[in-house]
């Protein structure tokens, strides 16, 4: 077999659990599968890199912070062929840029363009595991680039589906994908198997287990892929296309997002094309829109209010700002931070009443919603975050996730 591995940040935290990756991969090397390793950087590396960086420069130029935050992943994948080479071993590293990974010129949030896979293949018919920084890859212009927030997970699913790998395990500090977040709900359970659309809604509302682009990418080359613990042999969960069975179950999971932050536009102009200028510039920035609301016009004035990260929230009120000025009406205020909660089931497309239940629930628990945003699998309400957590646990109760 042909196995892709991925260990997180606290996988390998120090050297003593990279010793323990190491004679994990062995196992799989000693049964005669062909290895490819994807590791992350340790963790708290990254975050004192960034810090070290801020120390110096406010503003670091986003070229540069790419070549620092290489380092950690690089540092990374030569401790662990070191690991390798202790137990008797062949093993070698390479850097992103060695494994053919090639993105487009977004510092610090490239997209991969190209995937070809370098010398890999070779290395692995020599009897080598292949161990490749995850994180990050190379512009054609050759400049090191980094592929955001858990793009390590992003470089295994891309190297899965070039090599054509039998399976793709994400090894993390969590036993696979729980109903709901088990710090918010304690009696979450883990699911066994899912699809990669429940996944991919979980990841883009809060979830911090897979990050979002890597399932779209998983779904879209059809990886079949594993989250489990890299600190036990328990089986994790099974990410893979829709399976007729998984419709049985109508809610899958609970995820619960306390980073948001509503946007509030007044008396800007009702008329065609504003929203789409608005939006425009809110993309061409980078900024995540998530939950809409507008409100009818009235005397050709209207009211629109939606969500952003936190992280966005005084970059897009600047932007706004602009787009206003330019739109010559309209204010802008940040009306406040706001949890959303979520309902993610496939089931949902085959079984009414969920929407009432939901809403429901909510109110049967003096929850107030605030903004409401929908898809064929998920609902989500935006909510105070005093509310957050009754929430989520009054859900995964209400739709027996618990059992």
């Amino acid at each position: 077999m042909l196995v892709v591995q991925k260990y997180g940040g606290t996988s390998v935290g120090d050297t003593d659990r990279i010793m323990n990756v190491a004679k994990r991969i062995k196992t799989f090397v000693d049964r005669g599968d062909k290895v490819v390793v994807v590791v992350s950087a340790r963790s708290g590396v990254t975050n004192a890199l960034i810090e070290r960086a801020k120390t110096l420069n406010s503003s670091p130029d986003e070229r540069e912070m790419d070549m620092l935050l290489s380092v950690g992943e690089q540092e990374t994948i030569a401790l662990t062929a070191m690991a390798l080479h202790s137990l008797g071993v062949k093993a070698v590293s390479r850097t992103g840029a060695q494994a053919g990974i090639f993105t487009d010129f977004a510092h610090t949030r490239a997209h991969i363009t190209e995937i070809t896979g370098g010398d890999i293949r070779q290395c692995l018919d020599d009897g080598k595991v292949v161990i490749v920084a995850g994180f990050q890859g190379v512009d054609r212009e050759g400049n090191v680039t980094t592929l955001g927030r858990g793009g390590s997970d992003l470089s295994a699913i891309a190297l899965a589906a070039i090599l054509k790998a039998d399976i793709c395990q994400i090894y993390t500090d969590v036993n696979g994908v729980y109903t709901a977040d088990p710090r918010v709900v304690k009696n979450a359970k883990k699911i066994p198997e899912m699809s990669y659309e429940e996944l991919l809604e979980m990841a883009s509302l809060g979830s911090k287990v897979m990050q979002a682009r890597s399932v779209e990418f998983a779904q879209k080359f059809n990886v079949v892929f594993e989250v489990r613990s890299s600190f036990n042999n328990e089986p994790g969960t099974i990410v893979k296309s829709e399976a007729p069975s998984l419709e049985d179950v109508v809610i899958s999971g609970v995820a619960l997002d306390r980073n948001q932050t509503k946007v509030t536009l007044s008396d800007i102009p009702d008329r065609p094309g504003v929203a789409a200028e608005i939006f425009r510039e809110l993309g061409e920035a980078g900024i995540v829109v998530d939950m809409i609301v507008q409100n009818v016009g009235r005397g050709g004035r209207a009211n629109m209010t939606f969500t952003v990260s936190k992280d966005d929230a005084s970059k897009a009120e600047k932007v706004l700002k602009k787009t206003c000025a330019e739109l010559k009406g309209g204010t802008v205020s940040l009306t406040g931070d706001i949890a959303k909660v979520s309902v993610i089931g496939t089931g949902m497309r085959s079984h009414s009443g969920v929407a009432a239940k939901f809403f429901k629930v909510l109110a049967d628990n003096n929850i107030n919603v605030q903004v409401i945003t929908t898809s064929e699998i998920k609902i989500s309400v935006g909510i105070s975050l005093e509310d957050a957590e009754v929430a989520a646990n009054v859900l995964h109760s209400a739709f027996n996730l618990d059992k």
